[in-house]
């Protein structure tokens, strides 16, 4: 059983808690009978005092009642007054063996010994205990413990009378290690009789231990920790004598000790049964969450066919049921989102994710053998129009009917019709060459070509396929589907339906990623340049103003035309960079020609993606404020179909403009769609007439039409107007005679650098009668 599995987890936990609660019940009872033991002990020391203490008072009594009977005889207190040592110590003797006393004797009233049982005559040798007989004298308590040679009695002193005391009859018992051991016997303990010494020390005289005759400091040395005792003090003729009463706790603890061994046994009992149980449950609680933990792998890998068998009644039998219920949710929410990764919700085709999954698995199976297919990319036309014309749901409905026809003009079950997204359809037909493709976009743009019919509404739409061949064109999902794309941009632009992919179309592509590249390396290298084309006032044959054009001299192609980098720049949002070093060029330009004394104003053009954005009027106030230019001579020229994409964003970006004293004009106008509605909510101040127009005013008489009409709309809103495009002296007289104001074209100057531009003015105005010497500073 691993441990950092559940089982074993629930298993040391519930051991370990028993262990706990088994060892603290152990510790706790072990401690309760220590304390016990303790207490006990304790309880038999303070009887024990009490038993010794009446020992003593009795054996003192018993003393003393043999010394006053002897004391109170009539022949010993003859033997005593005529000095008849015989019969007194004959007497001391048979008195002292009654009650088996060990030592009587006799002494006078100063003290001198006369007689004693041991048989010893002491000639004048003093009493060797007189300070019991004072005692006896002057307190009445006859009873004390001396010393003799060593040896330690109980002792009492009885006076003897005639009728006067004459002398003093001592009795007493020896305290001895046979005594010690009568008294150990009675009270169940260990007695020690020490008495201290001269010198402080103490000396064990009789004691039931070993250490007889041992040395302490103090009474309470004689016992170590295994010992609870008692020290009592016990009367004395000389030097103090302590008795110390000692109880073994070991044998005090000796009832408890099979309790704590049975204790000991029901512990070890209960952490085996716990260890047990715990396994159980730790098992009856696992082995349905192993079973769950199996179902959701099973559930995890996709297998949803068999549920999880529910045979409890308890919390996990409902947790079974809820994984149960998750499975049953789960499956239908995934067969959900399985239909909604792989179709188009709008018209119920194969999306792009399916499609590629198809055309990865057909490659796969194509690859050994070279098995040839195709595939097709298509686009429908003029989509984009219908959208913004008739609306986003008419789009909508349409794109439903392309995908219907798609559907029925396919001919296998196995051919694969998808929507990429927006207008653009794929094709995947894995059974077909070049040719058989062929025939089938033939059939595809044929079922297009009739008119679809919304809401009783014809919509005419067309469409351009491009197709490709595997292994032919490329045995990689990626490398067929831009390969396609390449292929139907080339009959979009060629307008004929369908084509098939030609490697040079590829080289052409790569030849504009190319160009792509290199366009921000040619902003941070200086490789742009301005070029500006003058405006002639047809009326003054002034020129105040200028157009600012971007060139690019790229260092290996050579001169770069702006129709080919500057639509690639809009389609990438690189324009943003490359306005901005516009504007800032020709607004420095203009502030050196001022300073030079030459006024002009330059006009810049701006596109869609930045006329949106709110903070064009910023970038352009901080540009004049930062080289000094009024805001007037600067012109800021805007195609109508810039400002038709958003009207209402394009006006708010205009107005702020306006504010800031920045003249307005509209480029290219009459060839877009912009309404008068909208020209008239816009504060321009100048229309651009599109050189198609002014071009075609030699050959086209409506064309002069449109110029003239353009021309007298724009004076009647109070604008100036200027014809581009101007390539012969006849289209500029023409241009005079309809009061245009102003004319711009090859015929009077091709775009110039600045210092080419400088020396054009000074020429121009040499010829139209100005001063040839230098550029007029007062125009």
């Amino acid at each position: 059983m691993r441990f950092h599995s559940l089982r074993a987890r629930i298993a040391f936990v519930v051991v370990l808690l028993m262990l706990v609660a088994q060892a603290a019940a152990y510790v706790v009872i072990s401690s309760v009978i220590q304390s016990n033991a303790v207490s006990n002990a304790q309880e038999q020391l303070g009887v024990a005092e009490r038993v010794f203490r009446q020992v003593v008072r009795s054996n003192s009594e018993k003393l003393t009642q043999a010394a006053t009977v002897v004391a109170a005889d009539f022949g010993f207190r003859e033997a005593v007054a005529t000095h008849d040592e015989r019969t007194v110590v004959s007497a001391l003797r048979n008195h002292g063996s009654r009650i088996r006393a060990d030592l009587v004797m006799l002494a006078d009233l100063d003290g001198k010994l006369i007689a004693d049982s041991r048989g010893y005559l002491h000639d004048g040798e003093p009493f060797p205990f007189p300070g019991l007989m004072r005692t006896a004298a002057n307190r009445g308590n006859p009873s004390a413990i001396g010393v003799i040679d060593g040896r330690l009695y109980q002792l009492v002193a009885v006076p003897v009378k005639a009728p006067l005391p004459v002398a003093w009859v001592a009795m007493g018992f020896l305290i001895d290690d046979r005594m010690a051991r009568e008294m150990a016997s009675l009270m169940s303990l260990d007695v020690s009789f020490l008495d201290r010494r001269p010198d402080g020390r103490w000396v064990s005289l009789a004691s039931t231990l070993a250490q007889k005759r041992a040395l302490y400091a103090s009474p309470t040395e004689v016992a170590d920790d295994s010992y609870a005792m008692r020290v009592m003090s016990l009367p004395s003729t000389g030097e103090p004598v302590d008795v110390v009463l000692q109880r073994s706790l070991k044998a005090a603890m000796a009832p408890f000790h099979r309790l704590q061994s049975a204790l000991l046994v029901i512990t070890l009992s209960g952490v085996l049964l716990s260890i047990a149980g715990s396994i159980f449950t730790a098992r009856s609680v696992t082995q349905p969450i192993a079973a769950l933990i199996r179902f959701a792998r099973r559930v995890g890998s996709g297998d949803y066919a068999e549920p999880i068998k529910v045979e409890h009644h308890d919390e996990i039998g409902e947790l079974a049921q809820a994984f149960n219920h998750m499975q049953e949710g789960i499956s239908r929410r995934e067969h959900r989102i399985t239909e909604l990764a792989y179709t188009d919700r709008l018209t119920g085709l194969p999306n792009r994710a399916l499609f590629s999954d198809r055309l990865q698995q057909t490659i796969v199976e194509a690859l050994p053998d070279q098995r040839p297919f195709s595939v097709m990319m298509m686009d429908l036309d003029r989509f984009k129009y219908v959208n913004d014309t008739l609306g986003h749901p008419i789009g909508d409905l349409l794109l439903r009917q392309v995908a219907e026809r798609l559907r029925t003009t396919l001919p296998g079950d196995s051919d694969l019709v998808a929507r990429l997204g927006g207008d653009e359809f794929a094709v995947l037909l894995p059974s077909h060459d070049a040719a058989g493709a062929e025939r089938i976009a033939a059939r595809i743009l044929k079922a297009l070509e009739l008119p679809i019919m919304i809401e009783e509404q014809p919509v005419d739409v067309g469409a351009s396929i491009g197709i490709v061949m595997f292994p032919h064109n490329g045995t990689d999902m990626n490398v067929l589907l831009r390969r396609a794309d390449i292929a139907m941009y080339v009959a979009k632009r060629a307008n004929s339906g369908l084509a098939l992919y030609d490697e040079r179309h590829d080289d052409n592509g790569a030849e504009r990623l190319s160009l792509m590249s290199e366009l921000r390396q040619a902003v941070e290298h200086d490789q742009l340049m301005l070029y500006y084309q003058p405006k002639v006032d047809l009326a003054t044959h002034t020129v105040k103003f200028v157009e600012a054009l971007v060139r690019w001299d790229h260092p290996t192609r050579g001169y770069v035309s702006p129709d080919q980098f500057i639509p690639f720049a809009e389609q990438t949002g690189y324009i943003k960079a490359i306005s901005h070093w516009v504007a800032e060029q020709a607004i420095r330009q203009c502030a050196a020609w001022r300073a030079e004394g030459i006024e002009l104003a330059v006009s810049v053009n701006v596109s869609a993606r930045e006329l949106i954005q709110s903070s064009l009027p910023d970038t352009f106030s901080a540009l004049l404020k930062k080289y000094g230019v009024p805001a007037e001579m600067l012109w800021i020229e805007i195609t109508e179909s810039a400002i038709m994409d958003d009207p209402n964003h394009a006006i708010q970006t205009l107005d702020r403009l306006h504010a800031l004293g920045i003249r307005l004009a509209i480029d290219d106008f009459g060839t877009g769609y912009s309404s008068l509605s909208y020209l008239k909510r816009m504060p321009v101040d100048e229309l651009k007439i599109d050189k198609s127009f002014v071009m075609g005013m030699v050959l086209h008489r409506d064309d002069e039409t449109i110029v003239r009409s353009t021309i007298d709309l724009a004076h009647n809103m109070g604008l100036k107007v200027v014809a581009e495009g101007v390539e012969s002296e006849f289209v500029m007289r023409r241009l005079a005679e309809l009061r245009c104001d102003l004319a711009q074209g090859f015929h009077l100057s091709r775009p110039l650098p600045p210092s080419k531009l400088e020396d054009w003015l000074r020429e121009w105005r040499c010829v139209n009668g100005v001063s040839c010497f230098g550029v007029d500073r007062s125009s």
